[in-house]
């Protein structure tokens, strides 16, 4: 494929993936204006985000398993339809419940749009390149991140509506690029579709999301020993091993766990999940700045600009390297990032000037152990069969490692009183969890290692 072609597909790829993590950076504004209109209190507003990552969450899985068999491009366009559907049925919408409708229709398209995406990288990109197309995708969520808040105060003057009426035509156009340029390739013989390990993932995600999110992290050990809490976490449990049985049995799993049986699949799984951590530890600096530096609760959020800021430069920069060095290398180095920037931030949290460079140099870390570095270890040894479900299987890891840091985190900082004391303890904490990712990171393979193993897969492609 030329290299021509090869940029045509990652703009496309671009652009859907941009949308969708803009709608995550851009809805924030809007929260106080829908709840105003609607007439519901805070406890209801979290909804809007809570079912939007429920949904999310079993759309990664579903929509990527429908990629490794029905094609990319038919499921990248079903993605991009489902949350133009979701935008369109928010902007409609006459209550709150139409909104929460909206939102989980957004969720599950948008859960599919970046493991995709991925996937579609490693079948169009040979692997000397499968880094960079990556880095580039991975800044798209550091790009959103600074443009969604400004373009969302923008489209808020003329109605919070247009803070989704923005995404009809972005999806418009992605669909239509997507058509004439996507691949279509796909399976010579489906399989049957696995919708009772579906049905199972569904559920226990669903568990699992619901009862961390309900808990008190002020009151930690009784919050989780709770009615609230307890029985959705123990089902959960429960259907994480049925759902081991019953993948073990199926003709084409939808979670293909023996990916996990090579040392270098199962070290990025426990790296994504310890990595989510550190991406927690995002949510929790801006009232650090408010106990350790003074600033004001409305304007604390923009110390996190440095790390935003790192994290767009440092992912295209990362995607190089990766092509250049490996992945064992890079993803070292973010995690050793990773852990001083958070361990400079629990030791200094009332320096604005070490504030600000502890957050860039955490946005240099996760840019290089987040995104890229571990969907290119996925890339790479999951075979072209299976690298959509592979992708799929990474983001479910991370974001199931951010719900449960989310609350360990919180039960730290409360447990220590909360205030400076409290937000430093559970940044130290994050730094001690990173110092042991770069352990693990010495178990990778190098370079060599890793372009044996992509040899192989090409070599036994056509026999599949």
């Amino acid at each position: 494929m030329e290299n021509k072609s090869r940029n045509q597909i990652l703009l496309v790829l671009f652009v859907g993936v941009l949308m969708g993590a803009l709608d995550i950076a851009i809805v924030g504004p809007a929260l106080p204006a829908i709840r105003a209109t609607f007439k519901v209190d805070d406890r209801a507003v979290s909804w809007i985000f809570m079912i939007y990552v429920l949904f999310n969450l079993v759309g990664t899985p579903l929509m990527a398993k429908l990629s490794d068999t029905f094609g990319r491009r038919t499921i990248y366009v079903a993605n991009v339809v489902l949350f133009a559907i979701g935008s369109l049925i928010v902007t409609l919408a006459q209550n709150f419940e139409m909104i929460l409708l909206g939102r989980a229709v957004q969720g599950l398209g948008a859960g599919g749009i970046f493991p995709v995406a991925s996937a579609v990288i490693g079948d169009t990109f040979p692997p000397e390149k499968r880094g960079s197309a990556l880095g580039l995708i991975g800044a798209v969520f550091g790009l959103a991140f600074i443009v969604g808040p400004i373009l969302g105060g923008m489209l808020l003057l003329l109605g919070w509506q247009w803070l989704f009426v923005i995404n009809l035509p972005i999806a418009l156009v992605v669909i239509g690029l997507s058509m004439r340029i996507l691949p279509t390739t796909r399976p010579a013989q489906a399989k049957p579709f696995d919708w009772l390990g579906m049905l199972i993932v569904a559920a226990h995600l669903v568990a699992f999301a619901y009862g961390v999110n309900q808990i008190d992290t002020k009151n930690f050990g009784a919050s989780v020993l709770s009615p609230n809490v307890l029985p959705f976490l123990v089902a959960a449990l429960i259907l994480f091993a049925l759902l081991i049985l019953v993948e073990r049995r199926a003709a084409d799993p939808i979670l293909h766990f023996s990916l996990y049986a090579s040392r270098q699949t199962a070290l990025a799984g426990m790296l994504a999940a310890g990595a989510g951590l550190g991406e927690v530890g995002l949510v929790f600096m801006p009232a650090l700045a408010v106990a350790g530096l003074g600033v004001a609760s409305s304007t604390a959020s923009f110390l996190l600009m440095p790390v935003v800021i790192a994290l767009a430069i440092g992912s295209p920069l990362v995607g190089k390297l990766l092509d250049k060095l490996g992945s064992k290398i890079v993803v070292f180095a973010g995690a050793s990032l990773l852990a001083a920037g958070m361990i400079l931030l629990g030791l200094t949290a009332t320096s604005l000037g070490l504030f600000i460079v502890a957050g860039a140099v955490i946005g240099l870390g996760l840019a290089a152990l987040l995104g890229a570095p571990l969907r290119y270890i996925m890339l790479n040894e999951a075979p072209a069969s299976e690298r959509a479900a592979a992708q799929g299987l990474m983001a479910l890891n991370t974001s199931m490692g951010q719900m449960l840091s989310g609350a360990i985190v919180g039960a730290i900082a409360a447990s220590q009183g909360g205030g400076v004391p409290g937000y430093s303890a559970a940044f130290l904490v994050i730094g001690g969890v990173a110092v042991i990712l770069t352990a693990l990171t010495l178990g990778l393979k190098n370079r060599a290692a890793e372009l044996a193993t992509v040899q192989q897969h090409a070599q036994a492609a056509p026999a599949q």
